[in-house]
């Protein structure tokens, strides 16, 4: 943890353990998630009707029930874990790649995908695209996702989701899903 945030808490925990099949990495908690204190907790929010539609639950999970993901394995964190709101209200130095790169480098899942392009470009660079990236991100496969959020829908498209989540179940053939 960065000294200068120390006396801080953390927004929301993350939510990772070893043999996670995927990380889901967000920019930081919205406000509604740090009121609630649950992922993507705001309802024009489609993370969860996502992780459904494509195969990743085998239900509809609400927010507030995001401890269940590892059952699936599934893992989240969050670029920025002190600081929640929207990207653009974010201080220039709320994103800590270099935490996230130490977890997904201990934590080895199979797969890690950033739920925004905003996020990604944060811990990957300038010049990616949505979908599977040529290059790995603490030795894991990096994704990039377009944002659930309702304020990002003109960039909405479910059809990324499922190739991530076809990566995922062909990088895991022997999973129920």
């Amino acid at each position: 943890m960065p000294t200068h945030l120390s006396t801080e808490s953390v927004v929301l925990p993350d939510v990772l353990r070893p043999g996670l099949q995927l990380v889901l990495c967000g920019t930081a908690a919205g406000t509604r998630s740090a009121r609630e204190g649950a992922y993507y907790a705001h309802p024009g929010n489609m993370f969860w009707r996502a992780l459904f539609a494509v195969g990743l639950t085998p239900r509809l999970l609400a927010p507030a029930e995001y401890p269940l993901l590892p059952t699936f394995g599934i893992g989240l964190t969050d670029l920025s874990k002190f600081h929640h709101g929207n990207d653009a209200e974010l201080p220039i130095d709320a994103f800590d790649v270099a935490a996230l790169r130490t977890k997904i480098e201990h934590y080895a899942p199979g797969a890690l995908a950033f739920t925004s392009k905003h996020g990604a470009t944060a811990a990957l660079g300038r010049g990616i695209a949505y979908g599977l990236q040529e290059a790995r991100f603490g030795g894991a496969p990096a994704f990039v996702l377009p944002s659930p959020s309702g304020q990002a829908r003109r960039s909405w498209d479910l059809r990324t989701w499922q190739a991530m989540a076809d990566l995922v179940a062909a990088q895991s053939p022997g999973v129920e899903r």
